[in-house]
């Protein structure tokens, strides 16, 4: 990571609601000047973080910073180096996208003009068009314009390109893109849209049932994620339980294989692999999305071809 200061940071970030823990003991840093996703499926606690990183929910413990300032004294000078955009796009639905655009311009010193109008072109955002009537790519399109318009230092996206469809996504992303040529733009961004994620973000962070199970350059997801298939010649002879492998994310259990995916895989754990009785063990490269699924896969050996087995050792996977 970049050895300046962090642009965002956690501690040991955690949130209940009632007796439910919604974020567990989250920490982890930012990079100034990179893409950074921050995954997780629906109801991982990805909003109720970025919302603490707001200063807009408070923590049950822990705390964090953006742009060194802790996030529950964030003042009216740091809120205007942070852009945030919902993945609800709140827009005013009576006001026309002109009306729109100068009621967001009122509120800040800088605003980038020639920016808003790139965004707005690029989503065919018409001046006289009312909000209420735009589509849902165009209103995303016009909360990102309003969002980027007074060049924020740091951008935080709460799953902006949810519900859209693919080309209103692909344009979506472009944007981001774009909104990164500024030498020192940090973008924070959460999703559940995997496919995406690879074509812009350099670091990744995954939140799993409100856990941080991986934090790190997206090239360390690809380069230390293996899957493992074990073949068998007699179905009754694959394993209905696997021993304790460190770094294991998940098993996948068919007629006649055993297939683990399994986190920077070493002798000794190729060792346990090796115990299991296969016939023959194939080490597989994994894709960036199936790597990803990995994390957010259910723990334990999972059937498809016949049931009754039982569920693995838990391990969860180094950090």
């Amino acid at each position: 990571m970049s050895q300046e200061m962090p642009v965002i940071t956690t501690q040991g970030l955690t949130k209940y609601f009632g007796d439910k823990c919604v974020v567990d003991a989250v920490t982890m840093a930012v990079p100034k000047g990179c893409v950074f996703a921050f995954l997780g499926r629906n109801g991982s606690g990805k909003t109720t973080t970025i919302r603490m990183l707001l200063g807009l929910l408070a923590p049950t413990r822990g705390g964090s910073t953006v742009l060194g300032c802790d996030s529950r004294r964030l003042g009216p000078g740091e809120r205007a180096r942070i852009g945030y955009a919902s993945e609800s796009h709140a827009l005013y639905d009576w006001m026309s996208v002109g009306q729109m655009h100068a009621y967001q311009r009122q509120f800040y010193g800088h605003w980038n003009e020639e920016l808003f109008k790139q965004i707005a072109d690029h989503f065919r955002l018409e001046t006289r068009s009312r909000v209420g009537s735009l589509s849902r790519g165009e209103r995303a399109g016009l909360s990102l314009a309003v969002t980027l318009a007074p060049e924020p230092e740091v951008l935080i996206l709460d799953d902006p390109a949810l519900g859209l469809d693919p080309v209103a996504r692909r344009s979506l992303l472009e944007s981001i893109v774009f909104a990164t040529r500024r030498a020192g733009r940090t973008i924070f961004f959460s999703s559940h849209l995997l496919d995406d994620v690879e074509r812009v973000a350099e670091y990744v962070a995954v939140l799993d049932r409100s856990v941080l199970r991986a934090c790190c350059p997206v090239e360390t997801i690809r380069s230390h994620i293996r899957q493992f298939v074990l073949r068998y010649d007699d179905r009754a002879k694959v394993p209905t339980q696997v021993p304790a492998i460190r770094g294991l994310l998940n098993t996948r259990r068919t007629d006649g294989e055993l297939r683990l995916t399994i986190v920077a895989a070493g002798n000794a754990e190729q060792q346990v692999l090796g115990g299991l009785g296969a016939q023959s063990i194939e080490e597989l490269p994994v894709g960036f999305e199936d790597a990803l699924v990995g994390y957010l896969g259910d723990r334990g050996v999972q059937g498809f071809s016949f049931g009754g087995s039982s569920p693995a050792t838990q391990v969860e996977a180094a950090p």
